[in-house]
């Protein structure tokens, strides 16, 4: 039984990881929209926002099935974890466009590192591969839109 117990605490584990880097890259483009002059660029980080937001719940949601709470989800320990969105806050304060676009795609590569690593745990289930991939290429998509504005 602990066998189980334990494959259901390193899923959680895993999906609360990728909850803290969509939660950094929500957090990291809000502050990007509120920084940058134009309006098209404004609207797509306000839109990758929700998109990260919309993420964060359907990873709740699996959490949830799991039999876990998503109340306190986060606080675990998640010192592995690279928290690029983080550190570039101090290039919004600039209004410099490419500066804060090239920090959003510094964070999108760390958020593409951590789904990857998250996509080799063996204990995932197919229906959390199918979703942990549909995020992944929706954040791949988004960077290549951040390579070309830039």
């Amino acid at each position: 039984m602990t066998n189980t117990e334990d494959t259901r605490k390193e899923i959680v584990s895993t999906l609360e990881g990728l909850i803290a880097i969509l939660e950094d890259g929500k957090l990291g483009y809000t502050n990007a929209a509120e920084h940058v002059e134009d309006a098209m660029i404004k609207s797509n980080f306000t839109n990758y926002a929700r998109e990260r937001a919309s993420f964060i719940t359907e990873l709740q949601d699996e959490i949830n099935r799991l039999g876990k709470s998503t109340d306190t989800a986060g606080g675990g320990p998640l010192g592995a974890l690279h928290r690029a969105w983080i550190d570039i806050k101090a290039t919004f304060t600039s209004n410099d466009t490419e500066s804060i676009i090239n920090a959003c795609t510094t964070g999108e590569e760390a958020a593409i590192e951590k789904y990857e690593m998250a996509l080799k745990q063996e204990e995932l289930s197919p229906n959390q591969i199918e979703l942990i991939r549909k995020q992944l290429g929706s954040i791949k998509a988004v960077l290549m839109k951040l390579k070309l504005n830039n």
